[in-house]
Parts: C-alpha cells; sequence; structure tokens
C-alpha cells in the first residue's frame, strides 16, 4: 500500500507490514525483526507505522512523538536520569533525535509516529 491520499483512510492496527531482521549488531537479544509503513509526508513530517516483534535491541531515535497501538515494551534510555519507561495501547512517547535507546520488547510492539 503507498501512502494515504487526502479524504482516504487506514486500519492502523490491522495493516500488512513486510518485516525484515534488524542488523546484528543492534540486536541484544532474541530475532526482533521491524517493519515501517509510511502514511503520509505533511510539509517534511512523517506519518507511519513501525512494528517490532519481541526480542531486546538497541536504537539512535529520530525527532518523533508516537502512539503505541498494540503490544508491550521497555524502553531504556543511555542518557544518565532518564527512568526505564513501560509502554503499552495508548501510551504517547516524545524521543529527541539521537538519543540512544534499548527497546525490550515482550509483546510485538505497533507505534503510528510523527517525525
Amino acid at each position: 500500500m503507498n501512502a494515504l491520499a487526502a479524504g482516504s483512510g487506514v486500519d492502523a492496527r490491522g495493516l500488512a507490514l513486510a518485516h525484515e531482521p534488524l542488523p546484528a549488531g543492534e540486536v541484544l537479544a532474541g530475532a526482533p525483526t521491524t517493519a515501517v509503513h509510511e502514511l503520509a509526508s505533511l510539509g517534511g513530517v512523517e506519518v507511519g507505522v513501525w512494528e517490532m516483534t519481541p526480542g531486546t535491541a538497541t536504537d539512535t531515535e529520530s525527532d518523533e512523538v508516537f502512539v503505541v497501538l498494540s503490544g508491550r515494551a521497555t524502553i531504556s534510555f543511555a542518557s544518565p536520569g532518564l527512568p526505564d519507561l513501560e509502554v503499552g495501547p495508548g501510551s504517547v512517547v516524545r524521543l529527541a533525535e539521537g538519543m540512544r535507546t534499548t527497546w525490550t520488547v515482550t509483546e510485538t510492539l505497533r507505534k503510528v509516529y510523527v517525525a
């Protein structure tokens, strides 16, 4: 499916996504895969759906806000003083460009992001 046309819609929870393995250097435990689908680009801002299967992996973040649709995870931050975040359906999270994170996904996590 391509990006959404103006006046159209999609069920982000049921959207079929094509998963790929994460680079081995990012995986700390398990064999997580990820998938992403861009829904729209609005004035240079991307809106899309992202999903990760269970496992633990590191990431360097983009500047984004996301809402978890389904699944569960803990996000740990390399920055001192930031507590771990437990996220699940309905969680809204703000990440900043360059943050180093570790994602421990216990139930396949699907989010809608704005970045």
